[in-house]
């Protein structure tokens, strides 16, 4: 199955992609996020492994989408024609700051439910409804993009 091979299923991709794209989140916004997210069904551990996992293999292959022909955009993350895309395509894999950063975070968050205010305050979540949402680029909407 693709979604083996890749280490993460689609609807995870789906969810990385937008936080990225949509939300310009980095590695530690998007693992801050997601602990908001999914803070209740996976521990901060599991949480910060899937990020690094996502943007290790991104950066790995971010050069490839300079060369992508035109395609058709089912989604607001797809890939450009590359004619307005400025983003930076070499990356180091290894993302040492942010990682550091990430392994920090989950080293205070050593509970098996939590989420990660929108200030970087810890944050003690029990309940069965998948977390609190995400709160990214300042919007108001907890749900925003999901």
């Amino acid at each position: 199955l693709d979604e083996v091979d890749m280490g993460m299923t689609y609807e995870e991709l789906s969810v990385y992609g937008r936080m990225r794209k949509i939300f310009r989140c980095g590695p530690v916004s998007m693992f801050k996020n997601l602990c908001y997210k999914w803070g209740t069904k996976l521990t901060p551990v599991e949480i910060g492994d899937k990020v690094k996992h996502f943007f290790k293999y991104y950066s790995i292959n971010r050069h490839k989408m300079t060369v992508l022909t035109p395609s058709y955009h089912a989604e607001s993350y797809s890939p450009e024609d590359n004619r307005f895309d400025l983003r930076q395509f070499l990356y180091n894999a290894r993302w040492p700051y942010q990682f550091r950063k990430i392994d920090q975070l989950v080293k205070e968050l050593n509970g098996d439910s939590v989420a990660i205010s929108d200030k970087g305050e810890i944050a003690n979540v029990r309940s069965a409804d998948g977390g609190m949402g995400v709160v990214a680029a300042g919007s108001g909407n907890p749900s925003a993009g999901f």
